[in-house]
């Protein structure tokens, strides 16, 4: 299809038609995929392949970008209840980790179809941050439920999904300033900010501040005692990141003080 017929047509070139094999529309994903730079490696190779192949179908079923916002609350949240609401068995595990998973998946599906369709709104951008935003935190206060509530642990184990809840939103926050300031930057100066590189084995190391390696672990729920140590693994990876970080980002910031204004 030429140019003046998908005007014709009301398809932006560039952009397949809804009625496209899927192999041209995940074609077309693929070259509209935001910059990895920054990834972990879960989000980077398995989150982002799997938000692309559920962003197609959603394309191809006319869905819009806020209704897969919508879809992937709908996991999440799941999820997120099924910790505080029902006992830890391996089914409540597994099922939780799948909701999760799953919920993640169309959360990275919902961006890559809004610049499918040419680019996502301030609404759109506002409804996904705060989904992410009340997700990330209520889920380590679901995980502070469920320990109350079903486990005989030690009360001091209490303190994690607390620290936990805390450094998340801290993080995000930062990370969500952090573009926003560069944006500005950007807007203001015409000059571009790079980030951190995008090499494989950064991913790697990385890997532990990942939201979906999180999702993974709650495979485990099912037995407290094996999940709540990995968890606090997980956690104190995530503090000690968020801690070298931070120096990192302010002197980001106080890079672009220096720049040109």
């Amino acid at each position: 299809m030429n140019t003046t017929d998908q005007l014709s047509r009301g398809v932006t070139p560039g952009r397949p038609p809804r009625s496209a094999p899927m192999r041209d529309v995940v074609a077309a994903l693929s070259a509209a995929q935001k910059t990895s730079k920054g990834a972990p490696a879960y989000s980077r190779f398995v989150n982002r392949p799997a938000g692309r192949v559920l962003a197609a179908i959603a394309y191809r079923a006319g869905a819009t970008p806020n209704g897969v916002t919508a879809v992937s609350a709908l996991f999440s949240f799941t999820g997120i209840a099924l910790l505080a609401l029902v006992r830890p068995t391996w089914w409540s595990g597994v099922l939780v980790a799948v909701c999760l998973v799953v919920g993640y998946a169309f959360d990275a599906a919902d961006g890559q179809l809004a610049r499918l369709r040419g680019g996502g709104s301030a609404a759109g951008e506002w409804l996904d941050h705060m989904v992410d935003a009340l997700k990330i935190s209520t889920l380590h206060l679901a995980v502070l439920v469920g320990l109350f509530r079903f486990t005989e642990l030690a009360d001091a184990w209490m303190l994690v999904p607390i620290g936990f809840a805390v450094v998340a939103a801290v993080m995000f926050f930062g990370m969500m300033l952090n573009d926003s300031l560069r944006r500005q930057f950007t807007a203001r100066t015409g000059i571009a900010v790079e980030r951190g590189g995008t090499s494989g084995l950064r991913s790697l190391l990385v890997i532990p501040t990942d939201y979906g390696l999180l999702c993974v672990i709650f495979v485990l729920w099912g037995a407290p005692s094996v999940f709540f140590p990995v968890y606090a693994v997980v956690f104190a990876c995530n503090a000690g990141f968020l801690a070298l970080a931070a120096v990192k980002w302010f002197r980001d910031m106080g890079a672009l003080d220096k720049g040109p204004r």
